[in-house]
């Protein structure tokens, strides 16, 4: 049931190693992220007067009340899904030294709340290795990929899309998460308008404990637009609930394009 009141349903402190193609940026980086729970009377926006986050050594980063694009990383994106708000910052200034990490958001009626998490190293020191190892393989594996024209006649709905995962390849258990939105490269992708997700920590909430781990494929449960083309991306990460997530594999959008 929705509520007045901001509430925080989850955080992520968490490293991000940022493999998309073309950009300029880093690949060691780190985000924050806050989940919350639906509000009534006002967007969640409209309730938020201020959120920090906080770590070792004075660590302080502010998240903007502003709509989240790719050119400024920081703000919120809209779950049409589940009605719901998430704010993300991402910081291309390496990963985050092991520690704990609050997240304060203060509500416009002066409430505070905050949540906390420990960040540990273990599993950016064993996935990213692995990934950079094996990057080439898993790439030639997507399927669709290549901005291929899918073959006339293919069906629009229930997309079957593929993959080989670190488990398979490196041994290392990680979970995945896959995006699909109309556009055609990391540009065009429009994380506030994605055509379908597999939501892995919802998946868990549900029930599913094992949700997304070494997951190599997904059946796109929505139906896809004829002669258009998608991008979608998989993310690798430790863990299919955002609290105890360490790192995150931001995997290069693969493309193509319905009949």
């Amino acid at each position: 049931m929705a509520e007045s009141t901001v509430r925080i349903f989850d955080i992520m402190a968490c490293n991000v190693y940022w493999d998309f193609d073309g950009s300029p940026l880093p690949c060691e980086q780190h985000k924050f992220l806050v989940s919350f729970y639906p509000t009534k009377g006002a967007p969640t926006p409209e309730l938020i007067d201020s959120i920090v986050a906080y770590g070792p050594d004075g660590y302080r980063v502010e998240f903007a009340n502003q709509r989240f694009t790719p050119d400024n990383k920081n703000g919120y994106i809209y779950d049409r899904t589940l009605d719901y708000y998430w704010y993300m910052v991402n910081l291309a200034t390496g990963f985050l030294p092991e520690g704990e990490y609050t997240i304060e958001v203060t509500g416009k009626d002066g409430t505070v709340d905050r949540r906390s998490r420990m960040q540990r190293q273990e599993s950016t020191d064993a996935l990213v290795p692995a990934y950079r190892e094996h990057r080439q393989q898993i790439l030639n594996s997507f399927a669709p990929s290549g901005r291929q024209r899918l073959p006339e006649g293919t069906a629009l709905t229930d997309l079957v899309c593929s993959w080989r995962t670190l488990k398979e390849l490196a041994g290392r258990d990680a979970y995945y998460i896959y995006r699909l939105a109309e556009g055609g490269s990391a540009r065009e992708f429009d994380t506030q308008n994605l055509t379908w997700w597999d939501n892995i920590f919802f998946q868990k909430l549900r029930g599913d404990a094992t949700a997304g781990l070494n997951r190599d494929s997904v059946t796109v449960a929505a139906e896809l637009k004829p002669d258009t083309t998608y991008a979608y991306f998989v993310e690798i990460t430790d863990s299919n609930v955002q609290s105890e997530t360490n790192i995150c594999i931001f995997q290069p959008h693969q493309v193509f394009t319905t009949p």
